[in-house]
């Protein structure tokens, strides 16, 4: 039987300014003139609506927040370069604006610039810091969600600032806090503040409402500060979980001990039916396997410990290969891709993500025999012979089918190459 294996690497509008003449700048000296178009260029609205992913609202000066109320008020004055004019804007901080199902979840928050003369509540907290406002109010408890919409967009956003920020979290999710404890006291050193139900005035010198997106579970080092990347982000997930392997295992003539193989298990949907056929195959070509499933009862800091020890991690699309986070430099990534014409999205959540961390990727798209789809539809039927024609019938649909009905067989036969390709990787 032939084989099919896609093995693929790479190498490795904010609003514009409101910038409007003086209604008496024709009267103005040259020089006083070109003063007051300088800081005109210089102040930004307080809020960028362009992103398709994250809203976020920035801020300096006199800014008092009362979480309670869902409230964020700039006390404008000429000295601050976001807003010297009344500005109201609403909210809703969280990375996925697109998806309504899930900002009906999240509370919206009103952000407004007051002019010196307007009143407004005194302040109960006078903070020196920064603040940074966002929700865990969406898919929270999905590991790829977990870092896709909060994780990621949280370290771009709040990296700069060496920890020396605080957190104010809507919907906040005591359970998601603790579990993501280790990397949270690393982006701040401050107590995280439950938002919705603080009722204290805080002042802060400079607040960002909502985090910046950039790509599924990515970074774009051409849009974050200081021209940080996905392998700044997978040190920064060493250091937090004090992951002692920088890379993975060199093989080669010299090194008796064998490579680590990981096998991310799934108990319900996408699991391998013939798991133990796989470490077998595995095993004969002198892997060390580990099979181990991630779930809300691991302790997260003793997986991401299980996942630093390996040198090749492979898994069913699925949010378990997110612990792709934790592997040392040159690892390599295994995806195998169930039906469904899901290859796109498998190489956008997964591929990409894996050659930006600079891990080496490899992506085993699965044959019809290696589905157990063909235990429940002919093989006639558009299941297999039009994957779009389900696809266009919405995002239910397809989750229905490709990612809840189907369970794989995996061709070991079929499969050797990959585990071939990975330890020729190894090699390099």
């Amino acid at each position: 039987m032939s084989r099919r294996i896609v093995s693929l690497w790479l190498p490795n509008h904010a609003v514009p300014p409101d910038i409007m003449a003086e209604d008496k700048i024709g009267l103005l000296q040259p020089d006083a003139r070109n003063q007051n178009v300088k800081k005109k260029q210089e102040r930004m609205p307080l809020c960028d609506f362009s992103s398709q992913r994250s809203d976020v609202c920035e801020m300096d000066g006199d800014i008092r927040i009362h979480g309670n109320s869902f409230s964020i008020l700039l006390l404008a004055s000429s000295n601050n370069k976001t807003s010297e004019t009344h500005e109201s804007w609403r909210i809703k901080p969280h990375a996925r604006k697109h998806d309504k199902f899930i900002l009906s979840h999240v509370a919206e928050m009103s952000v407004k610039s007051l002019t010196a003369f307007e009143q407004v509540p005194a302040c109960a907290v006078n903070h020196t810091i920064p603040a940074i406002i966002f929700s865990t109010g969406g898919y929270m408890g999905n590991p790829f969600h977990d870092f896709t919409d909060v994780l990621i967009p949280l370290f771009i956003t709040s990296r700069q600032y060496n920890g020396e920020v605080q957190f104010l979290i809507s919907e906040i999710v005591p359970n998601w806090i603790t579990k993501y404890q280790p990397i949270l006291k690393q982006l701040s050193h401050y107590e995280i503040i439950d938002f919705n139900k603080d009722d204290m005035v805080r002042c802060y010198p400079h607040a960002i409402v909502g985090l910046r997106f950039h790509k599924e579970m990515s970074i774009d080092p051409l849009k974050a500060p200081n021209g940080r990347t996905m392998v700044d982000f997978a040190q920064f997930m060493r250091t937090s979980f004090a992951l002692e392997r920088q890379s993975a295992i060199k093989l080669g003539p010299d090194q008796d001990k064998k490579p680590r193989l990981l096998i991310i298990s799934r108990k319900w949907t996408r699991s391998f039916t013939n798991a133990q056929e796989i470490v077998q195959m595995a095993e004969g070509l002198s892997f060390e396997v580990v099979v181990a499933e991630a779930n809300s009862s691991s302790s997260l800091v003793d997986f991401a410990q299980l996942v630093n020890s390996c040198d090749v991690m492979m898994g069913v699309h699925g949010a378990g290969l997110t612990n792709l986070v934790f592997l040392p430099t040159n690892a390599t990534v295994i995806q195998v891709v169930p039906l469904g014409g899901l290859e796109g999205i498998a190489w956008a959540d997964f591929g990409v993500p894996s050659l930006d961390m600079k891990l080496r990727y490899l992506q085993y798209a699965i044959s019809e025999e290696e589905s157990t789809l063909i235990e429940q539809y002919p093989r006639d039927h558009a299941v297999f012979k039009d994957p779009t024609s389900i696809q266009n019938q919405g995002w239910l649909a397809l989750r229905s089918i490709y990612l809840v009905k189907q369970n794989v067989k995996l061709d070991v036969v079929r499969f050797k190459g990959v585990l071939l390709q990975a330890l020729d990787f190894l090699h390099q």
